[in-house]
């Protein structure tokens, strides 16, 4: 009689099964701050490490509930020439490839015992393709210019719109240019940093990135600011490494800058972010900075 009621209450093995294949897992995350040196003063990425088997609803869910502006998730190269896999999340959708996020990446990879075939070159694999990053002696990382979905002019109609959100007169876009990388920029040019400082924008209906010069005897050459939808809102992104790096292609390769030099970017929104811009000798624009580690733990997925 015992017997038959314990039989009876015992879950069917088949129940059991599936709850220790669908439970969640505990995983490595870090919360890194990239384009800075100095804690809380960058733009923040969430970082979760061996994510290998979580689904993709699972992934944006997980990113829309960090709410950052970028939620990674580290995973297995599938290419022998590849160190490492990445998948980059907004809140609402999935990016191809991102600036801050592919060197926040990297920096938790390392950090958390990866070891690139060249301790000089790692390379990630991601939906846009292999990206190269570059590792200073000084700990510092920089990610080689990725190339561009969509470049050339803007037309009429569209630069008039972009003053129109930007709340500026006409005249004061110096020059616009489509940098789209992945994310989807278009770059506004302003006569000088101030100008950049003071925008006001309305809503903005499209990814947009600004950029004016700075006196010739400042210690950075450039004030940049990027502005994006989101959830019928205008959203600021602190620090942007996708924007500078298509920001840099379009100044040099025009000839209105050239390399080195140092872009400030989340001065409006109180952050000190630090983008150095350099070029090889073979032509290749590096996007790089520094990044820290603010948040160590296990999340469940």
């Amino acid at each position: 009689m015992f017997r038959h009621l314990v039989s009876r209450i015992e879950p069917p093995r088949a129940a059991l099964e599936t709850f220790w294949q669908t439970r969640p897992v505990l995983r490595a995350f870090r919360q890194v701050d990239v384009f800075t040196a100095e804690p809380y003063l960058g733009n923040a990425l969430a970082v979760v490490h061996e994510a290998t088997g979580i689904d993709d609803d699972a992934m944006l869910r997980f990113a829309r509930w960090t709410n950052l502006s970028e939620t990674t998730f580290l995973l297995a190269a599938t290419t022998p020439e590849a160190d490492y896999g990445v998948r980059i999340f907004t809140p609402v959708s999935e990016l191809p490839f991102a600036g801050h996020p592919t060197l926040g990446s990297c920096h938790a990879w390392l950090e958390a015992g990866g070891r690139p075939r060249d301790p000089a070159l790692i390379v990630q694999e991601c939906p846009a393709g292999l990206i190269r990053v570059r590792r200073s002696d000084d700990g510092d990382l920089a990610f080689a210019e990725p190339p561009l979905l969509r470049s050339g002019p803007v037309d009429d109609a569209t630069i008039d719109h972009v003053a129109d959100v930007l709340r500026l007169p006409r005249a004061a876009i110096v020059e616009a240019q489509w940098v789209d990388n992945g994310p989807g920029w278009v770059a506004v040019l302003l006569s000088s940093a101030a100008e950049v400082l003071a925008i006001e924008p309305g809503f903005v209906d499209l990814d947009l990135g600004v950029v004016g010069p700075y006196p010739a005897a400042s210690d950075a050459a450039f004030e940049v600011r990027a502005f994006f939808p989101l959830n019928g809102a205008t959203v600021e992104d602190p620090v942007t490494g996708s924007l500078n790096a298509s920001l840099a292609g379009w100044l040099i390769r025009s000839g209105r800058a050239s390399a080195p030099w140092t872009a400030l970017q989340g001065t409006a929104l109180g952050r000190a972010g630090r983008v150095r811009i350099s070029q090889g000798e073979d032509g290749t624009i590096w996007t790089g900075g520094s990044v820290v580690t603010c948040i160590r733990g296990e999340v469940e997925i």
